[in-house]
């Protein structure tokens, strides 16, 4: 596995290291003792699919709250995302602020979603599937957002979406 730091400490682009010949490619997706090395949080309690059958589809910003905040590592395994992250640790340097990335079934790249960010993302084509592993359990009562389209953020969508859920739609202003 290849690791990029991002410009939010914490955040991590995960390549995978192939090795091909004729049959195509073998590459490994986790290690628990590689992003260990990497000071990434390597319990895997939960997995999780995300369906979409319409480009355009929103997701989140979704997070937990203490005392369920959750790590992520987020693969698109069919289709593309335009994946977004915004750090909300109010002590990180990087507070309010967002990165995007796009991960599609054709880069197989990861992105390692720490403790304390919100995560969402708009899907790029017609039948994506995003793979999660969590690092705790889902928490009804611990379950937050913060709106897609929040001024406080300031984030770029590459188009406006076209299936949204009410529930994304109506989160309040992010309150510093």
């Amino acid at each position: 596995m290849i690791f990029h730091e991002t410009d939010l400490k914490g955040a991590l682009l995960i390549e995978i290291e192939r090795h091909e010949d004729t049959r195509g490619f073998f590459a490994r997706s986790w290690c628990q003792q590689e992003c260990e090395a990497h000071g990434l949080n390597p319990n895997v309690v939960q997995c999780n699919v995300s369906f979409n059958t319409h480009k355009g589809t929103l997701r989140g910003l979704h997070y937990q709250s203490f005392p369920h905040q959750e790590a992520k590592l987020v693969r698109c395994t069919a289709g593309a995302i335009y994946d977004v992250i915004v750090d909300l640790r109010p002590t990180s340097s990087g507070f309010k602020k967002h990165a995007a990335f796009t991960l599609t079934a054709g880069n197989h790249a990861m992105l390692y979603v720490p403790e304390g960010f919100a995560h969402g993302f708009l899907t790029l084509e017609d039948n994506t599937e995003i793979f999660y592993q969590m690092s705790d359990f889902y928490s009804p009562h611990s379950s937050k957002g913060v709106r897609w389209n929040d001024p406080a953020f300031g984030i770029y969508w590459p188009f406006p979406p076209s299936v949204i859920s009410d529930r994304d739609q109506s989160y309040p202003d992010y309150l510093f």
